[in-house]
């Protein structure tokens, strides 16, 4: 891919859907497509660090929110960037509703498998994207 795919978690602090949706884009990175995909720093989005903007404007963008405040889709409209793909981590909860995650300190094995699934419909929406360019 000549662009840049940047995947971004919401923030979800002290809320287990956003740890799982942080998870997730962790998989994503560190083992699922390491050399495709990169993320950034929501907080470094929200104060509008240049170097997080040029990246965004520069590459396909994908948010990951763990709630339907979407906080990470809606700070990269902020910056007037359409957002590629939006995905919620509850999209992946209501079709493994068995799995509920223990809590935000520990998400337990049912949260991790959660934030795998999620990591999995991530790399398809990359292999989607990668596809378009």
């Amino acid at each position: 891919m000549d662009k840049e795919l940047i995947v971004i978690p919401c923030s979800g602090i002290g809320k287990p859907y956003g740890e799982i949706s942080r998870q997730a884009v962790y998989e994503l990175l560190e083992d699922i497509r390491p050399e495709q995909v990169e993320t950034v720093c929501l907080g470094r989005l929200m104060i509008r660090d240049p170097e997080v903007l040029e990246k965004l404007q520069n590459g396909f963008v994908i948010t990951v929110d763990g709630c339907a405040k979407d906080c990470a889709l809606k700070n990269v409209e902020a910056t007037g960037k359409k957002v590629d793909k939006a995905v919620r981590t509850l999209e992946v909860f209501k079709e493994h509703r068995d799995l509920k995650p223990e809590g935000v300190l520990n998400l337990g094995e049912a949260g991790y498998t959660l934030a795998h699934y999620l990591a999995e419909k991530l790399s398809g929406e990359v292999e989607c994207l990668a596809k378009e360019e």
